[in-house]
């Protein structure tokens, strides 16, 4: 890998100071009244203020920090949640992450890369079943290159079933050089993730064993700034919770926030928080391990802390999970999951298959039964790509989700969407259900104008019409 040399780059993460905060910070009711206000207001969180969030164990102050992140949530995105599905490529991979099975050491893995054939194959079953955001998903090894995971990009947007396309490609992939992530850029992605991991030094040296590309802290530290100079500016950032203390990975994920926020105007357009799951040959006698209840926590302090930032909870989670946490700030989930490679063609009926995916998949609903499970919960499932296509991304993005302004037009980008996925693809039950919901959510824009514009767009898509961008 063509890399820039780590002794330039920028360690923006101080361990002895989040350190400092998590042993130090008690919880304070009349710092907490000051903080829930604040965040009320939609402003980001300082350091010290996400501290004092993390010091909450009283039964009240947790009952108001979780109204607070839901009231956040639901003031800045609506009741929204994005949808998308992950596609793994290929799972040849050169690093040794203990906690991963796609490990080099593990022998036992069966690796794959799809073919162009296999590509366009899983890309048409995920067509079909209505889907219209992916995130490809790639090994860290030579084989894929800046180019390859370009012409990947690509060779998605380009199958199109039915009434089917995929309207936003997302890529989790390893670190590049600016000159690489220049040229998957060009390749039309929306947002580029790279998850740190762990933000804790010794426990990052611990599990990304030398000499591999990935135990190099700085140089995936630094991802992010590289991304920028390459012309990326629509980015997603994340900690894999249960490595490390929990309290202190929140606090380096705001770190980083704060830093990209400060350094180029743009804080990350997403963050990530899964928790370990179990792996094939994996030991889950794991000292950090976070429990459901901590995860609910953290859910929460990440939406007040970051406010313009979406949150993503991964199929990690069981159902269980994710129903009793996604009303505290989560906007985006994935549906419909499968992680082997070249899965989405195979039968439902069948059963994971550890020795062919990276983890274990807590919550492997259909989509279809996602979208009811939310129609039921009063969120209005969307698969809205607008603002990447109009441009709105970067600091335009900011200017918009700061202030909380972009609800705006995700409510009623949601429930084109929606609509597209009820008349193409749904049940008869979740179309019911889906159509039910849209009329309540026409009913409380308060805009009339904007109220019968939204409304005939609907009459459109039912007419045939699709891809309508509001």
């Amino acid at each position: 890998m063509d890399r820039i040399l780590t002794k330039d780059a920028t360690d923006f993460i101080n361990d002895e100071l989040l350190h400092s905060l998590i042993d130090n910070t008690k919880e304070d009711r009349s710092l907490l009244r000051e903080i829930f206000a604040k965040s009320k207001s939609k402003q980001a969180l300082t350091l010290e203020e996400t501290a004092q969030l993390l010091a909450i164990n009283s039964p009240e102050g947790l009952e108001e920090l979780f109204q607070t992140a839901r009231e956040l949530k639901k003031s800045i995105y609506g009741n929204r949640i994005v949808l998308f599905a992950p596609l793994y490529i290929g799972n040849y991979c050169i690093n040794n992450c203990q906690y991963c099975g796609f490990r080099s050491s593990l022998t036992s893995a069966i690796r794959k890369t799809l073919t162009e054939q296999e590509l366009v194959a899983e890309v048409a079953q995920l067509e079909k079943e209505g889907h219209k955001r992916l995130i490809l998903v790639y090994g860290e090894h030579p084989k894929y290159s800046p180019e390859y995971i370009a012409q990947t990009v690509r060779t998605v947007y380009n199958v199109k079933v039915g009434n089917g396309e995929i309207r936003r490609v997302n890529i989790n992939a390893a670190p590049m050089s600016v000159e690489g992530f220049r040229i998957v850029k060009e390749s039309g992605i929306g947002t580029f993730q790279v998850f740190q991991e762990t933000y804790h030094k010794e426990t990052y040296a611990k599990y990304h064993p030398a000499p591999t590309t990935k135990s190099d802290y700085m140089w995936r530290l630094n991802a992010m700034d590289r991304a920028f100079e390459g012309g990326i500016d629509d980015m997603g950032i994340g900690a894999l919770f249960g490595l490390y203390d929990w309290r202190f990975e929140v606090l380096g994920l705001v770190r980083h926030a704060i830093y990209l926020q400060e350094k180029f105007g743009v804080g990350p357009h997403t963050i990530s928080f899964p928790r370990i799951k179990a792996a094939q040959g994996l030991d889950m006698n794991l000292p950090y391990q976070v429990s459901d209840e901590h995860f609910k926590q953290l859910v929460a302090i990440l939406r007040m802390a970051v406010p313009y930032t979406g949150l993503i909870m991964t199929a990690r989670e069981t159902s269980e999970v994710r129903d009793s946490v996604i009303e505290f700030g989560v906007s985006q989930i994935d549906a419909g999951t499968r992680l082997e490679i070249g899965g989405y063609q195979e039968s439902r009926e069948k059963g994971q298959e550890l020795n062919r995916e990276q983890f274990q998949v807590g919550d492997s609903r259909e989509l279809d039964s996602v979208i009811q499970w939310l129609l039921n919960k009063d969120f209005i499932p969307s698969f809205c790509t607008s603002c990447y296509r109009v441009g709105r991304t970067g600091e335009h993005f900011m200017e918009y989700a700061i202030p909380g302004f972009i609800g705006s037009f995700c409510t009623p980008n949601a429930l084109l969407t929606l609509s597209e996925y009820l008349e193409d693809y749904s049940s008869e039950k979740t179309k019911q259900a889906g159509y039910e919901l849209i009329n309540r959510e026409l009913a409380k824009i308060k805009d009339l104008n904007k109220r019968d514009e939204v409304a005939a767009k609907i009459e459109l898509i039912k007419s045939g019409k699709r891809d309508i961008l509001y």
